[in-house]
């Protein structure tokens, strides 16, 4: 069965088991450490998953949980598609309520994926993901969630003269939100593109409304610390490429770092001055039927070797180390679901040259077409 199939057919069920993914995560309260999310914590996830569609449980959607923050807080992820249940509903909104600002961008990006022979599509297929900031909400008035789109459907890699594409997709990201494309902004983003060094590709674009104008770029396949550290002088990283170069060393001495990704923010004055490190210890391709599959401890070495920093929280660590977990069999009104549950990266961060973050970002996602061998158990 083809992907889309399956997520279709395991939506249909969904929406006959309830109506809001805070229904689905109310069964699944037992599976999540409080080290790692709290009770007042989950009140205030199930508050912003309340709004949401239960189809989405069909779809990856998870947790950002920071490793280096004693308070047991969280960030709340979704995706979603044109073209399906969960879709439909962003779609419905937006024609319902034109005040509805989350809406009113996912349906803008719809109407140009869908749009015919759409170039945006033909890059990032008709998929999107929004991550709602809760735990690290600043307390402003803009609740609109983070807006992510990846290339599913044409690898950017580097050198392959992609960088057109680049700036298709920072216009779309910036035009969905009602904001006006800047020239320099665009530029900038494209020259971070033809600054990857070979076997490196731009793996995801995101923009998060509710904070500082700017273009988060994910690029993912640096081989070595010498490819980061050029890559950061060439793009003009404003900040000190050694402390960089100390990190990745002392991780690369613990744990068997296969490739590393670099999140970086760009502006249309440069290159913001925080930076994200994503360690890789399995190798991750987008179109790989098993993406969202890890092996039972692929993490711990990495999870050994964070347990040596001392702002890490060792409950949090412990917690996180029993996350990923065999296929599960869940059986519901409708039948049952396979429940699938693991780390899908953990990401280091520098600001004001030093490294004082550690966010790990973990993901569950539902099907009710797979029937895998294993141990009955009950949501």
């Amino acid at each position: 069965m083809e992907i889309d199939e399956t997520i279709a057919l395991t939506q249909d069920r969904l929406a006959q088991e309830g109506d809001s993914m805070g229904e689905l995560l109310g069964h699944f309260r037992n599976r999540i450490s409080p080290a790692l999310i709290g009770e007042r914590e989950w009140e205030r996830v199930l508050e912003c998953a309340n709004k949401l569609p239960i189809t989405m449980g069909a779809q990856p959607f998870g947790f950002e949980l920071p490793l280096h923050d004693s308070r047991p807080v969280a960030d709340f992820g979704v995706s979603l598609a044109s073209g399906n249940r969960s879709g439909a509903v962003f779609e419905e909104r937006a024609r319902r309520d034109e005040t509805d600002e989350t809406a009113q961008a996912v349906s803008r990006l719809f109407r140009e994926l869908e749009a015919q022979d759409s170039p945006l599509r033909a890059i990032v297929g008709r998929k999107l993901m929004l991550e709602y900031d809760i735990g690290s909400a600043s307390g402003g008035t803009d609740s609109r969630p983070g807006i992510f789109l990846r290339p599913n459907e044409r690898t950017l890699a580097a050198g392959a003269g992609h960088q057109d594409d680049v700036g298709l997709v920072v216009d779309a990201l910036v035009s969905c939100l009602g904001r006006e494309p800047v020239a320099e902004e665009r530029k900038n983003a494209e020259r971070v593109y033809l600054a990857q060094p070979g076997d490196t590709r731009l793996d995801s674009f995101g923009v998060f409304p509710s904070r500082g104008r700017a273009i988060r770029l994910a690029v993912m396949g640096f081989k070595t610390q010498r490819e980061i550290c050029s890559f950061l002088e060439t793009v003009g990283w404003p900040g000190q490429v050694s402390a960089v170069d100390a990190v990745i060393s002392r991780f690369r001495k613990r744990a068997n770092i296969v490739r590393t990704g670099v999140n970086i923010d760009v502006r249309a004055d440069g290159i913001g001055p925080s930076l994200g490190l994503t360690p890789v210890v399995k190798q991750r391709y987008t179109n790989d039927s098993r993406y969202w599959v890890d092996g039972l401890t692929d993490w711990d070495p990495f999870l050994q070797a964070l347990g040596h920093e001392e702002f890490v929280v060792p409950e949090k660590l412990a917690a996180l180390a029993d996350w990923t977990s065999k296929p599960t069999i869940l059986f519901a009104k409708t039948g049952r679901f396979v429940m699938l549950r693991g780390i899908h990266h953990v990401k280091l961060v520098i600001s004001e040259n030093q490294f004082k973050e550690v966010k790990a970002y973990v993901y569950m996602v539902l099907s009710g077409a797979l029937s895998p061998d294993g141990p009955a158990q009950h949501a």
